[in-house]
């Protein structure tokens, strides 16, 4: 067969450009990479022999093997693993198969200290190669054909693909160093790379020279599964480099958890909590990425029942004792043996997150910044766990700063205070500043500040905490007059501008003219009890959806329309008693009208509700302008 030539997808030559040149300080990294894409080539195939013995009866014993060739300044890494045909070397070399490569691609930012774990997360160690060689070659011969593959790039613009002959199944990529990679020559210097990096590979890692037969060679790793380990003989550098094979990282782990149970079920975990947020961590597949095993032998890395979608963040394994070698993806599913294991996990990573949040709270608040919307998740959807859930969970408050606890906002209430009040929407800073919290930071009333998508949908499942109710500062009366007034505040009343002007009637007449004016665009209009700085704000009727939730659901075509608003006014502002005294005098004058209209519409400008009639407002807005001057 002709050599094909084929481009690189888009992706993968700028992903190329940017290994090669721009990322990678420690260039050694290249052979952890390619050590560890041997690894789990090599998994899979044992996974898939327990169905199909025959694929493994030639090579029972599964190796990866270094070769150094100084003569010719080259480096060949091979393995039998599964092995590669032409079209898994087109797509697994060629293209970015994986979802979510547009939006990765996206959040590189040109910092190689930033950009390099996001390119490790993304899983194309493969192409770190390129930072120490010119031009890579992959042979490769998959596990139960007889045609061998070979890939050949210089890693700009192409690659080609041809039919090439390979003893036995697997791959070998065979590489020649670029000038000053001399280094990667030296037998000491590899086995120190090997060692350092991947001597948790559970899998002999061999070092020949060219010419020496590699069954002489004796493994320079430990080639035990590292989470058979007893703990105390592991150090945290190869807790480090484990977490980094099996997350594609390059940092260290915020949290480790590495435990044995034994009884009626017996099951070894080692698991991870990133010191970052994974690149596809919000993807709406929400697979979690760990690996499951059964007596070391690797069965998926794809089992959504290992644990709930709201611990996807974990990176690690599991290996069981008892679940069946021969076990498949559909009998995985309902399984009852994995479902009493996924209950014990959940518990357990629980149990050492309330551990580090008690002791810790600092280092449990980068935890909160990074996944606090997934325990939120949690709260929502894993009942049985729910209480614990909520008492993990971390929030941003009007009158604190950081972070703070449920436990802890109860303890801070205000006497007369009977419920939580909380604020939805989509960015904490924009909600403290909310004209619907004037009243409760004249009282010092402290306001939950709601910014995950996810708040609108848990607090429809945890009415209550502590026998509190939650209540919505932007939704029906806000009760302030039963709340002991702040000992340093001042009271809206005394401090709305105008106050001893406003006279009750003229303010009634006024609300009678925006309802005329305004009928059928709002719900009502009243007077606010939550307003001391701004003249008017949007609410929802005490039995109606919260505000954000109906646009969250709107904008995902949930619901068609919404129910109307109430405009809410503040009769201390001088605008609104400017505007009663007009009502009186002129009546439904046509400034009146325009002033209804201009103020509902900042109310929506406000709460970020597209205007009905854009032109309008900016029409209604140069009048008034000019009026004033």
């Amino acid at each position: 067969m002709t050599a094909q030539t084929l481009s690189f997808q888009a992706d993968v030559s700028k992903l190329l450009d940017i290994v090669a040149h721009s990322l990678y300080s420690e260039k050694e990294i290249f052979l952890r990479e390619l050590i560890s894409n041997s690894a789990d080539a090599c998994d899979r195939l044992r996974y898939l022999a327990i169905a199909e013995p025959e694929l493994i009866a030639d090579q029972p014993a599964f190796k990866i093997t270094i070769t150094v060739d100084a003569k010719q300044k080259s480096l060949v890494v091979a393995d039998n693993g599964i092995g590669m045909n032409h079209d898994d070397l087109v797509e697994n070399l060629g293209t970015i198969a994986r979802s979510g490569s547009t939006a990765f691609l996206d959040k590189l930012t040109g910092d190689s200290k930033i950009d390099v774990n996001l390119i490790g997360q993304f899983g194309v160690g493969f192409y770190s190669t390129f930072m120490v060689a010119d031009k890579v070659e992959v042979i490769s011969r998959k596990a139960g054909e007889d045609q061998a593959w070979r890939w050949v790039s210089e890693g700009a613009g192409g690659f080609t693909v041809e039919q090439a002959e390979r003893d036995g199944r697997g791959t070998t990529v065979r590489f020649k160093l670029s000038k000053g990679r001399g280094e990667f020559l030296e037998t000491e210097r590899l086995r120190h790379i090997v060692q350092t990096y991947s001597d948790h590979i559970a899998l002999p890692i061999t070092i020949v020279e060219a010419g020496v037969e590699a069954a002489e060679a004796e493994a320079v790793n430990q080639a035990s599964a590292i989470w058979t380990r007893a703990k105390s003989g592991i150090k945290p550098e190869q807790y480090t480099e484990f977490y980094r094979h099996v997350s594609h990282g390059f940092g260290e782990p915020w949290m480790t958890i590495h435990a044995k149970a034994e009884g009626k079920i017996e099951y070894t975990m080692l698991l991870f909590v990133p010191a970052e947020q994974p690149f596809d961590l919000f993807h709406p597949d929400r697979k979690n990425r760990l690996k499951l095993y059964v007596k070391r032998v690797f069965i998926t890395d794809d089992c959504e029942d290992l644990v709930p979608a709201y611990l996807r963040f974990l990176r690690g394994v599991i290996d069981s004792e008892d679940l069946p070698l021969n076990i498949s993806r559909e009998i995985l599913q309902n399984n009852p043996l994995l479902k009493r294991i996924r209950t014990a996990v959940v518990k357990r990573v629980l149990r050492e997150l309330e551990k580090k949040a008690g002791k810790k709270p600092d280092e449990y608040a980068t935890f909160w910044e990074n996944f606090g919307s997934l325990i939120k998740e949690g709260i929502y959807e894993d009942s049985d766990n729910r209480d614990r859930l909520v008492q993990l969970a971390r929030f941003r408050s009007s009158t604190t700063d950081g972070l703070t606890t449920l436990s802890d906002y109860v303890g801070r209430i205000k006497p007369g205070q009977e419920v939580i009040f909380y604020i939805t929407g989509q960015d904490p800073d924009s909600l403290a500043k909310s004209p619907q919290l004037e009243g409760f930071a004249a009282k010092g009333i402290e306001v939950l500040l709601l910014a995950d998508a996810v708040d609108d949908f848990w607090l429809g499942v945890v009415p209550e905490f502590d026998g509190r109710k939650f209540k919505s500062v932007t939704r029906g009366g806000a009760d302030l007059a039963k709340i002991e007034d702040a000992g340093d505040g001042e009271d809206a009343s005394d401090s709305a501008a105008g106050d001893d002007a406003t006279n009750d009637a003229e303010i009634a007449v006024l609300i009678a003219a925006f309802k005329q004016i305004l009928e059928g665009e709002v719900k009502d209009v009243r007077t606010s009890e939550r307003l001391t700085d701004s003249p008017v704000c949007l609410v929802a009727d005490e039995g109606d959806l919260d505000m954000h939730l109906e646009r969250l659901l709107r904008a995902h075509k949930q619901i068609e329309a919404g129910a109307p608003r109430i405009l809410e006014i503040n009769p201390g502002h001088a605008l609104i008693t400017a505007l009663g005294k007009l009502v009186k005098k002129k009546g439904l004058a046509g400034e009146v009208e325009d002033a209804a209209r201009l103020l509902l519409d900042q109310a929506r400008i406000i709460e970020g509700e597209p205007l009905p009639d854009p032109a309008g407002f900016s029409r209604r807005m140069a009048a008034f302008m000019a009026k004033g001057l």
